[in-house]
């Protein structure tokens, strides 16, 4: 059984993420953090899954931040895209957002967040989510006119589904709603009470 610690004897919380989505939806759960830079290359190693490559960079940015403050707890998350089992990172551009959203027009696109909380412990508490989006039939006009709109270029899957981004869906199967935007809350709020964290 695991006891939650008193808020005097807890460590400092780092998000290991300069993303300010994951620090808006970290936010929500009303405990005070930092906001560090990892220093990861977010490569792709040939032969693993798009859900391994995602556990193992939400754990390698916890490590490295942990490396600098191991007075903190931890929090490191990525998420990788998979079309037809092909990792597809952020398109850096409207020719590739448009070019991403033409090949997603009707079809299904799973979505990996991983999360990795490190205890000041050197414990890692580690969960993934996947969430599977369904696009709908996309016109030609609908993307150009979505990428001007949202300029989601440093998206993965080339959206904002906290935007203008759910337009462009039939539906969304997910256990978390808040995965699909960059950190599954659910299990960060169940990771964090593990390391010992009192979340209501």
């Amino acid at each position: 059984m695991i006891t939650e610690r008193s808020s005097l004897s807890l460590p400092p919380l780092v998000l290991a993420s300069t993303s300010r989505y994951r620090a808006e939806l970290l936010g929500r759960l009303q405990l005070p953090f930092e906001v560090m830079r990892p220093a990861v290359i977010e490569d792709y190693i040939k032969g693993e899954s798009p859900s391994e490559c995602a556990t193992r960079l939400a754990m390698a940015k916890a490590t490295a931040i942990a490396a600098l403050r191991p007075d903190a707890c931890v929090i490191g998350s990525d998420q990788v895209a998979d079309w037809d089992g092909r990792v597809l990172g952020k398109p850096g551009s409207v020719i590739r957002a448009v070019e991403q959203l033409t090949a997603f027009s009707g079809q299904s696109v799973h979505f990996h967040t991983a999360v990795c909380v490190m205890a000041s412990d050197g414990q890692a508490h580690q969960a993934l989510d996947t969430t599977t989006v369904q696009f709908r039939t996309l016109s030609a006009d609908e993307i150009t006119r979505y990428v001007d709109c949202d300029q989601p270029l440093d998206c993965a899957g080339s959206f904002r589904s906290e935007g203008l981004g759910v337009a462009l869906f039939e539906r969304i199967a997910s256990s978390d709603p808040t995965a699909l935007i960059g950190l599954p809350l659910i299990a960060t709020a169940m990771l964090l009470r593990r390391a010992g964290f009192a979340i209501p």
